[in-house]
C-alpha cells in the first residue's frame, strides 16, 4: 500500500497492490475509519482530515470495484478489502486522497515521569527535539492532552530537562489551544535563527506526579503567552511578583526562559491574576544573562497588598510587523493600536528607527541600502508619525513620536524596513538560471550539494515557476559574491522553502564551479508570451537583436512599456545585466524603437546601476497616466557572446578521438584486404590502372587520359601481348 502524488509519504492518492497489479480506491463512502487503518499501517500516525475525492489527481491504474469497509481497529488494510463483496460503479473521479500526520509519535523525556520532560517528536522513524522558539502554552496544552496528561502547566525552555540528541525539528505548531492532537494545528517554520540543543523545549503537564519539576518555572497571563502578568511557581504554588525590585534585567530572563525573545516593555499591574494565594514574591536579582529565573537570587514572600504587581511584554508578542515578506523580516511597517493594524509615516524616519524595529522583531540589524523588493502603500489608519529613536531602544514604543493617530501623511509615505535576516531567492533568468539568495544585504550563491527533487520542487513553486525542474552545477556568474547556502535539502513534510534544513549561512564546502543552476518546467521559450516568473518578466522589442529595443514588462496579464522620465544609462545597465546582454551602450528615450502598445507600467525609475534586477531599483509598478507611448524607454546593450562551456570542449575532443580511431581501423582493414588479394594472385582495379600508366610511360608514349570504358579493353589487350 502507498500514498502517491502528495508532498510527502504520508499524504497522497491511495493505491494498493493486489496480485501483480496496482489499484486505486474509489469508494465514495471511504471515511475516517478506513483512513485510520491506512495511516496506522503506513506508520503515518492519524488522518489529518476527512478523505477527499481526487484530491491528489486521478489515478491511471485499475480501480478497485468492491466496497471497502473498515471498523477502524484493523491492523491490516487487506482485512477491510475482504470484508465486503458489494460491487460499485467506480471511476477515477472518486479516487481516494488521504492526508496523514507526518509526526507519527510524541513523548516527554528527561522529566520525573511521562507527563513532564523534554519535547520529542517522531517523524516517520526518526526522533528529534523541538526548539523552545517553536513552542508556547497553547501547543503545550495540545500535546499534554494528546498524551492524556491533562492541560499544560508550564513550558520551560533552554533545555530545562537536559539536551537531546540527533535531529532538531524546525516546524512551529500554531495551535489555538483547544485541539486534541498536534495534527489539528497549523504547521509553519521558525526560519530566522539557527537552533541548538541548548534551546530544547520542555513541557510540564497537569498530570505530572512530581510538581517539584515546576519549581522556578514562569508564565505570563496574557493570551499570547509572551505578554501579561508575571507568575512564578514557587514552593508548590503559583505566585505573582511585586513591581518594587523588578527591572528589565529580570524581565529579560523571563522572556528568554519562555522562548519569547527579549523584553520590550515593563509596566505596573493590579490584576488578581491566577495565583493560588494572596502572597507575592519580591527580591529577585538577575544580571540579565541567566537562562532561567531559577539561576537568579532567591525571592522573599510578601502580601500582594504591598504594592502593584509586574507585567511585561516580550518581543515575540507581535505588536509590530513587517508586511510583504513571508519571513517577516522585510516589508511595510505596521503597528497594532486600539485593536487594528496601521502604518507608520516616513517623516523623520531614519536608520536608527529601523534598527529598533529589526531588534524588536529579532531580525538582525537594519539595512541601509535600497531594498530588493517593493512593498507598496498600506491601508487603514496611519498610527505613528515623527518617530525619533536613539537606536538603542528595545521597542518602537519606547521612542518619542507624535501622538498616535495624529499626522499629516498619505499612504504613499508609509515606511518600509529591511533587516539583515530578510531572505529572498531568484533564478537569474526568471524561471531558469543560477539560483541566488539575498541575505544580510547582498546577493550570493546557493551551492549544488545534496539538492534533490523535493528541494527543486519547492524552489520552483516558491518562484511561481511550476512544480518540477532540473538542477546542475556550474560556475558562478556573480564574481566575488559569497556562497550563502550549502546542503539545502528539503524534507517531504516541508511545505515552504524556508522550512528546509541547510548549513548555516555562509558555512559551505563548494567552490566556484559548484553553484546550483536550475531550470523549472513551468518556464520555456514560450514564456515570453505567457510568462510564469514570480516577478514581472522583461523583454526588448523593436530592435535589431534581442539585446536592443524598447523595454517592455509583463504585469497584470499584459505587456506594457516604461516611461523615459529620469531614464538614463544607470537604468539601462541594470536592464542589460538582467537580460544577460552584457553592459549598456546607450539609454534611449522618445520611443526610439517605435511606440509600444498597452499600459505604461513604470515611470521615474532611479537605479544606482549596480543592481542585478530592475525590481531592485526604486519604482512604482502601476499604470502611469502622466506619460504617453511617445516617451517609451529603450536600451542598446553590448551583446557578450556566450562562452563555450568546458564540457563542450570535452564532447568535441571525444568525437575527434572517435573519428581518428575509426579512420585507423579502416586503413588497417584495407591493408589486410590488399595483402589477401596479392596472395590469391589478384590485383585490385586501382593498382591495374597504375601499372598501365607506368607501362605506357616507360615505352615513351605520350600519356593520354583514358576514356570511359577504355580501361578494361586496354588492360586485357596488353595482357594478351
Amino acid at each position: 500500500m502507498r500514498l502517491t502524488g502528495g508532498p510527502h509519504p504520508c499524504s497522497g492518492r491511495l493505491e494498493f497492490k493486489h496480485g501483480d497489479s496496482w489499484y486505486t480506491v474509489c469508494d465514495p463512502d471511504f471515511d475516517l475509519q478506513e483512513a485510520k487503518v491506512v495511516c496506522r499501517q503506513l506508520g503515518c500516525g492519524i488522518p489529518v482530515e476527512e478523505p477527499r475525492w481526487a484530491a491528489f489527481g486521478k489515478g491511471g491504474r485499475q480501480v478497485w470495484s468492491k466496497k471497502v469497509n473498515c471498523k477502524g481497529d484493523e491492523s491490516d488494510f487487506g482485512q477491510c478489502l475482504r470484508s465486503s463483496t458489494e460491487e460499485q460503479n467506480c471511476k477515477h473521479e472518486t479516487d481516494v486522497g488521504l492526508k496523514c500526520f507526518w509526526y507519527t509519535d510524541s513523548r516527554l523525556v528527561g522529566g520525573p515521569d511521562s507527563c513532564s520532560g523534554r519535547v520529542e517528536l517522531q517523524y516517520l522513524s526518526e526522533w528529534g527535539t523541538a526548539c523552545d522558539a517553536s513552542w508556547d502554552m497553547r501547543a503545550a496544552s495540545v500535546l499534554c492532552r494528546q498524551l492524556q496528561c491533562g492541560g499544560a502547566m508550564a513550558v520551560p525552555g533552554q533545555a530545562w530537562f537536559g539536551e537531546g540528541r540527533d535531529h532538531i525539528w524546525a516546524d512551529v505548531f500554531e495551535c489555538q489551544g483547544n485541539e486534541t492532537h498536534l495534527s489539528q494545528c497549523a504547521v509553519s517554520s521558525w526560519s530566522r535563527a539557527a537552533c541548538s540543543h541548548g534551546r530544547d523545549a520542555g513541557v510540564i503537564c497537569e498530570g505530572s506526579k512530581s510538581l517539584s519539576a515546576l519549581n522556578g518555572t514562569v508564565r505570563l497571563s496574557g493570551e499570547s503567552g509572551c505578554e501579561g502578568q508575571v507568575e512564578v511557581y514557587y514552593q508548590l504554588t503559583w505566585s505573582r511578583v511585586l513591581m518594587d525590585s523588578w527591572s528589565f534585567r529580570e524581565a529579560s530572563v523571563v522572556c528568554r526562559q519562555l522562548g519569547c525573545g527579549s523584553a520590550v516593555r515593563l509596566y505596573n499591574s493590579s490584576l488578581s491574576g491566577t495565583g493560588g494565594s494572596n502572597v507575592c514574591l519580591t527580591g529577585y536579582q538577575c544580571s540579565g544573562s541567566e537562562p532561567h529565573l531559577l539561576n537568579c537570587s532567591d525571592p522573599q514572600r510578601l502580601s500582594c497588598s504591598s504594592g502593584p504587581q509586574v507585567s511585561i511584554e516580550c518581543s515575540k508578542h507581535r505588536s509590530i510587523r513587517l508586511v510583504g515578506d513571508a519571513g517577516g523580516c522585510a516589508g511595510r511597517l505596521e503597528v497594532l493600536h486600539q485593536g487594528s493594524w496601521g502604518t507608520v509615516c516616513g517623516d523623520s524616519w531614519d536608520l536608527k528607527d529601523a534598527e529598533v524595529v529589526c531588534r524588536q522583531l529579532q531580525c538582525g540589524t537594519a539595512l541601509r541600502d535600497p531594498v530588493p523588493t517593493f512593498f507598496g502603500p498600506g491601508t487603514g489608519p496611519i498610527w505613528l508619525d515623527e518617530v525619533d529613536c536613539e537606536g538603542n531602544e528595545t521597542s518602537l514604543w519606547d521612542c518619542p513620536s507624535a501622538p498616535r493617530g495624529q499626522n499629516d501623511c498619505l499612504h504613499k509615505e508609509d515606511v518600509g524596513v529591511v533587516c539583515s535576516d530578510f531572505k529572498e531567492i531568484r533564478l537569474a533568468e526568471g524561471c531558469s538560471g543560477q539560483l541566488e539568495v539575498f541575505y544580510n544585504g547582498s546577493w550570493g550563491n546557493v551551492c549544488f550539494n545534496q539538492m534533490d527533487t523535493n528541494t527543486i520542487r519547492l524552489i520552483c513553486q516558491h518562484l511561481n515557476c511550476g512544480k518540477n525542474g532540473t538542477v546542475s552545477n556550474f560556475w558562478s556568474r556573480l564574481k566575488g559574491a559569497p556562497n550563502w547556502l550549502d546542503y539545502l535539502k528539503c524534507r517531504p513534510q516541508d511545505s515552504t522553502l524556508w522550512q528546509c534544513p541547510s548549513s548555516n549561512w555562509g558555512d559551505n564546502k563548494c567552490d566556484e564551479g559548484e553553484v546550483a543552476q536550475i531550470t523549472c518546467e513551468g518556464c520555456s521559450a514560450a514564456s515570453k508570451d505567457r510568462p510564469c516568473s514570480r516577478h514581472p518578466p522583461m523583454r526588448l522589442s523593436g530592435g535589431s537583436s534581442e539585446c536592443s529595443g524598447r523595454v517592455e514588462l509583463w504585469h497584470n496579464s499584459s505587456w506594457g512599456t516604461v516611461c523615459d522620465d529620469s531614464w538614463d544609462l544607470r537604468d539601462a545597465l541594470v536592464v542589460c545585466r538582467q537580460l544577460g546582454c552584457g553592459t549598456a551602450l546607450e539609454a534611449h528615450g522618445k520611443s526610439a524603437f517605435g511606440r509600444g502598445n498597452g499600459t505604461i507600467w513604470l515611470n521615474e525609475v532611479n537605479c544606482r546601476g549596480d543592481e542585478l534586477h530592475l525590481w531592485d531599483c526604486p519604482h512604482s509598478l502601476q499604470e502611469q497616466r502622466s506619460c504617453s507611448h511617445k516617451e517609451d524607454a529603450g536600451v542598446t546593450c553590448a551583446v557578450v557572446p556566450p562562452s563555450i562551456p568546458f564540457v563542450v570542449f570535452l564532447v568535441l575532443g571525444a568525437l575527434l578521438f572517435l573519428l581518428l580511431v575509426i579512420t585507423a581501423v579502416q586503413l588497417y582493414q584495407n591493408r589486410v584486404l590488399k595483402r589477401a588479394l596479392y596472395q590469391e594472385g589478384l590485383t585490385p582495379l586501382h593498382e591495374a590502372i597504375y601499372e598501365e600508366i607506368e607501362y605506357n610511360l616507360t615505352r615513351g608514349e605520350t600519356y593520354r587520359a583514358p576514356r570511359k570504358g577504355e580501361f578494361n579493353f586496354s588492360t586485357s589487350a596488353e595482357t594478351e601481348k
